[in-house]
């Protein structure tokens, strides 16, 4: 079955669409896709990951045509950052 592989960074989003067996599992794709070895940083024990926006858990099992997405730890607390005003909402 096809599934889909997606991570992003600042400067640039990879997406990967590969051949996976049934059955297999959130981690087994990852790790079968090599985005691992391409980004060593990435640590699955720390990475939040998710099936379609949605949060799964590694050992979730995949559905044909599922994207895994690989999600960045937040660097800056939405919550302590101040808004950015944008050009047409100072009029």
């Amino acid at each position: 079955m096809q599934v889909g592989i997606a991570y992003s960074e600042p400067a640039q989003q990879h997406w990967l669409r590969i051949e996976v067996p049934d059955e297999t599992t959130v981690q087994q794709a990852i790790a079968q896709s090599g985005i691992l070895n391409k980004f060593p940083h990435i640590d699955l024990a720390e990475y939040k990951v998710g099936i379609f926006g949605k949060m799964a858990e590694l050992d979730a099992a995949l559905k044909p045509g599922d994207r895994v997405e690989i999600y960045r730890p937040i660097t800056a607390d939405p919550a302590t950052v101040p808004r950015r005003v944008m050009a047409d909402d100072e009029d």
